[in-house]
């Protein structure tokens, strides 16, 4: 009798291991997070009813929740509410190149030892390919939903950065996609369209991105002066043309789901305490929260906006796009304990609150908020619902209110390193490589005259640094000296023990390695002991002896020598640019899991390097006398300032934006383009002239001619057209990058950008054929120019189209009375 009952246990048990197994292999979920189908006391509660609309599912919830409950919802670790079914959750992940356990709402471990590591974001950007970025960002959010599904991580994702690299030493300039502001506003909504994924008419979420940090953040610790003290002084034009950009399409073109708030002030005020930047500038202006209203709503659009972004929930008015604004970690506190912004936490708490921020990243809004609105200071309805209303909005969108049921669960860790994920991770790699110099052309190697290459440096054999900040476990490496390895035979010596290079111990061996070769290829550079968070750079040269290193290997090597570097941020390599001894040189940024193979690819001509560099490189000389606190872009010669970025300096460089060889070359012409562009004014405006740049006056805008102010432009249909033929007349196949700037009318002002990026595009030509490339190019986006006053216009004149290096178009931008568009010759 025993032995039939335990046969008939394990018969049980078995069954229930198989249906669990079957479960899983479904596509099942785990363990639901709100609204268990199960849990017969909240399943049928109106906001678990997967068919109300999401308003009203908001709506119902924050009527059931008491004030204790609502404020411990604040906060990044949200606080379980068991009587209604809800269990505790973790917002902070992150996703910077990949999934990663930098954010407690992600670890790794089981059957989710790893996720695939892309390149770090600077280098990915160098490929200047759009849709790889977005293919980045929907195998990223595959592997998240993967995890999350599996118990593992969370759905909310606090990347991309999408700060500008203005000054080269800031060491998070690694983790943005460089210095244009077109370019990381580009970056990062074709990012986040991929980690949100936009299915069901923009409502639903794969997951949800977040665009940080908000805004003019980019200095961590440079001089004494950190960036929970740093108040950044911007002007309305640098704010205008170059901080506010990436952010504003971010929201408007990627419809994210969160914007952060930095730590710093912005002209004295903390970021996630203004409700200039926050409710008008990021809600109002730009649209964070798109929804329509009800005919029966009777306050003005704009004011409702102003004052709740998701005021819906009040009423019936319709939801299209509820995001939500969350603090920097703990930067609530920081203003209260560190830039003494309020005198009592509580005036902290309010701040945030009416400035528009919805959720802290960490405890500060759980700890002082109940007691803030018992004060007065804060009104639970007005305030604290709305901030809930946008958060709680947000993971409806995301399902965690659906149950079990969801179009993703039935990812899992079979969709995590898979071998489609692990090559487009080496496919962004080789696409983000850039090859500065190639004399002779000595590159690409050949596997059969260069049997033994010595490979030599402190970056030579490296995992963890190929990956950089903000990453996680990746599934596997392959690091340069292994890549190198599967072509030729290797003599290796690491020259340098570290990136520091601080004598010359090791150099002997290396030196010895290099003359025996037939080619040596140097592997140098930083890791995130040079720059990081937290560390921002003090020069642009090599670290310690690494030059000295180079020069004497270089002067020995029996062949050509390769100089290979990782980083972030420019270098300034003079020294190897002008030393004929070195051939080449090939910038690989920091390039993820599959780095080393993607290395050895270039260098040996298996793949045909495309990448253009998203940064400046300037000579350490740049520095002298640049002060990293000083915010403004444009240079200002009396006082010896030089300006940054190339759109704004034009001193001494060692390699410009946008510099990048191949091994074959194209011939760009262009097709077709108009000549004249005709502007018609929305109405009768007077205008304010300020091409001068020396005062100003009020005049009828016929009589000036000087430029249009943007709102006074009827632009939803304004493109410029450009048709470009790009031939490839070498004999390898290869992928171009065509980059296309404005140059302003020289009448414009001295203010204005030397050229600015309107237009790029990543092209694969095969060998001794052509393709055609069309630029659609918005007029009053691209070619306007913003004035002192922090106002967009549209300068008069002829303007110039630079398409690569060498081809020129100019057209005039002209006013017209009447008919709209464009006038080709």
């Amino acid at each position: 009798m025993a032995s039939t009952t335990t046969m008939a246990s394990l018969c049980l048990l078995l069954f229930i291991l198989l249906q669990t197994t079957s479960s899983k292999a479904a596509g099942e979920s785990p363990t639901s997070f709100a609204c268990n189908p199960n849990d017969a006391s909240t399943k049928d509660l109106p906001f678990c009813r997967v068919k109300l609309p999401i308003h009203v599912r908001v709506r119902d919830l924050i009527g059931r929740l008491t004030l204790q409950e609502k404020v411990k919802l604040l906060v990044n670790t949200a606080k379980a509410v068991p009587r209604l079914g809800i269990k505790d959750y973790e917002w902070w992940s992150e996703a910077l190149h990949g999934v990663s356990n930098v954010g407690p709402g992600t670890k790794f471990g089981g059957e989710f030892p790893g996720a695939t590591s892309f390149p770090q974001v600077i280098t990915t950007a160098a490929s200047f390919n759009a849709s790889l970025w977005e293919a980045i960002g929907r195998v990223v959010s595959d592997e998240a939903r993967a995890m999350y599904n599996g118990g593992m991580g969370g759905l909310t994702y606090w990347s991309p950065n999408v700060n500008v690299l203005r000054d080269p030493r800031w060491g998070r300039g690694q983790e943005t996609p460089g210095e244009d502001p077109v370019v990381v506003g580009a970056y990062a909504a074709s990012y986040v369209r991929g980690l949100q994924g936009n299915d069901g008419g923009g409502h639903q979420l794969k997951v949800a991105a977040c665009c940080k940090h908000f805004t003019a953040y980019d200095l961590d610790n440079w001089h004494g002066v950190d960036r929970f003290h740093f108040n950044a002084r911007v002007s309305k034009q640098d704010m205008e043309d170059t901080f506010d950009v990436p952010f504003r399409m971010c929201v408007t073109d990627g419809k994210v789901a969160s914007v952060m708030c930095s730590y710093n002030q912005v002209n004295g005020v903390p970021t996630c305490a203004d409700p200039n930047l926050l409710k008008k500038t990021v809600r109002a202006q730009w649209g964070l929260d798109g929804y329509v209203t009800s005919t029966n709503w009777i306050m003005p659009f704009s004011i409702m906006l102003l004052l709740a972004p998701c005021f819906y929930y009040f009423t019936n008015a319709k939801m299209l796009n509820c995001s939500y604004i969350v603090s920097d970690c703990d930067s609530v506190g920081v203003f209260y304990n560190n830039q003494h912004y309020t005198s009592t936490p509580e005036e902290a708490a309010a701040a945030a609150l009416k400035a528009g921020l919805d959720l802290d990243c960490g405890p500060f809004l759980g700890l002082h908020t109940e007691d803030a609105v018992k004060k007065g200071l804060l009104s639970e309805v007005d305030h604290i619902d709305l901030a809930l209303a946008n958060t709680l909005t947000v993971q409806m969108r995301l399902g965690m209110f659906d149950g079990s049921a969801h179009p993703y669960a039935n990812l899992g860790p079979t969709d995590v390193c898979s071998p489609a994920h692990q090559q487009l991770a080496l496919d962004a790699a080789t696409q983000g490589i850039v090859l500065l110099k190639n004399r002779g052309p000595s590159l690409p190697l050949s596997t059969r005259r260069h049997r033994t290459v010595a490979v030599i440096g402190p970056n030579s054999d490296v995992t963890v640094t190929m990956i950089g900040n903000y990453a996680g476990v990746a599934c596997g490496y392959t690091t340069p000296l292994q890549g190198i390895g599967k072509y030729t035979r290797t003599v290796h010596q690491q020259g340098c023990s570290d990136v520091a290079c601080k004598d010359d111990t090791l150099f002997g061996a290396a030196i010895d390695a290099a003359r025996q070769a037939d080619a040596t290829i140097l592997v140098m550079g930083l890791d995130q002991s040079i720059e990081a968070e937290f560390r921002d750079r003090v020069g642009l040269l090599l670290p310690g002896r690494q030059q000295e290193l180079i020069s004497k290997v270089a002067a020995s090597s029996k062949g050509p020598t390769i100089l290979v570097l990782m980083s972030g941020g420019p270098v300034d390599v003079t020294f190897a640019k002008n030393d004929p001894r070195i051939a080449g040189i090939v910038w690989a940024g920091y390039p993820g899991q599959a780095g080393g193979q993607a290395i050895a690819d270039i260098v040996f001509g298996i793949s045909n390097p495309g990448g253009k560099l998203p940064m400046t490189w300037y000579p350490d000389e740049y520095l002298r006398n640049l002060e990293m606190t000083d915010m403004g872009m444009r240079s200002r010669p009396s006082k010896g300032y030089p300006g940054r970025t190339y759109r704004f300096y034009k001193g001494p460089i060692v390699y410009p934006f946008g510099h990048g060889l191949g091994y074959t070359k194209f011939v760009q012409t262009v097709a077709s383009a108009p000549t004249v562009v005709a502007i018609v004014l929305d109405g009768h405006h007077t205008e304010t002239s300020t091409s001068a740049g020396n005062g100003t006056s009020t005049r009828s805008f016929a009589t000036t001619g000087k430029a249009i102010r943007v709102t006074h432009a009827k632009c939803s249909k304004l493109s410029l057209v450009v048709d470009v033929d790009v031939r490839n007349v070498g004999n390898r196949d290869g992928s171009h990058t065509l980059l296309v700037y404005s140059s302003p009318p020289a009448a414009a002002g001295h203010w204005v950008p030397h050229k600015q990026l309107v237009a790029f595009e990543k092209v694969h030509v095969l060998a001794r054929t052509q393709q055609r490339v069309r630029f659609n190019i918005h007029v009053c986006k691209h070619l306007s120019v913003v004035d002192r006053s922090g106002i967009r216009r549209i300068p008069m004149g002829r303007h110039d189209l630079h398409i690569g290096d060498h081809v020129v178009h100019s057209f005039s931008v002209q006013a017209a009375s009447l008919g709209l568009g464009i006038i080709k010759s």
